[in-house]
């Protein structure tokens, strides 16, 4: 079974009215994008893709990662889940683990189990205390049913597909950063 992984991190965060886009800015000793990059980069997944899109993230690319472009992130999060989805397509990968650059306190064991989840699951989705959130694994067979417009991603098909659902609980923190104010909160 191949698994891929990709990091969203094409939109505007225009909630975040800091000095700099919210992926850049300062958290616990790295930006907010660099903890994100970390969880997923030290996972066993080994295929790794980075979605930019209102900024410039080429200097954030490893030797052997992929830098994807969304044309238009005004389209909302789909689009760039719809990008991520066309360069898995392309390497012919089982699955898709997805991820938020926005999401820095979010592990790498994360990672490392969804993509270490039943094969058979199709859509397997990170919870912390209950609740769904990121990252969330698709497989191939249902590449075709996610959005590719609007601001969810895979929500709706657990939503209208529950059968398809495997909930896996995480450790971690799911938090994601919109504003300035949560990353005052969270940036102890």
């Amino acid at each position: 079974m191949k698994v891929a992984g990709a990091i969203l991190a094409g939109g505007y965060g225009s909630r975040y009215l800091g000095e700099t886009h919210k992926l850049l800015a300062p958290f616990r000793g790295d930006t907010v994008l660099g903890h994100a990059l970390r969880a997923a980069r030290d996972s066993s997944i080994e295929d790794l893709a980075i979605v930019q899109g209102a900024i410039d993230l080429s200097w954030a690319i490893k030797e052997g990662e992929t830098l994807l472009s969304n044309d238009d992130p005004t389209a909302g999060m789909a689009s760039s889940l719809a990008v991520a989805i066309e360069w898995a397509k392309e390497i012919e990968c089982d699955h898709i683990v997805v991820g938020l650059g926005d999401q820095p306190l979010v592990v790498t064991e994360s990672w490392t189990n969804l993509a270490a989840a039943p094969t058979e699951a199709r859509l397997v989705v990170a919870t912390y205390g209950g609740k769904r959130r990121n990252p969330v694994r698709i497989a191939r067979e249902i590449f075709a049913l996610l959005p590719s417009t609007g601001e969810q991603g895979a929500r709706p098909l657990m939503e209208k597909y529950p059968e398809l659902v495997l909930e896996l609980p995480c450790e971690g923190e799911p938090i994601d950063i919109d504003t300035v104010e949560e990353l005052s909160k969270w940036n102890l």
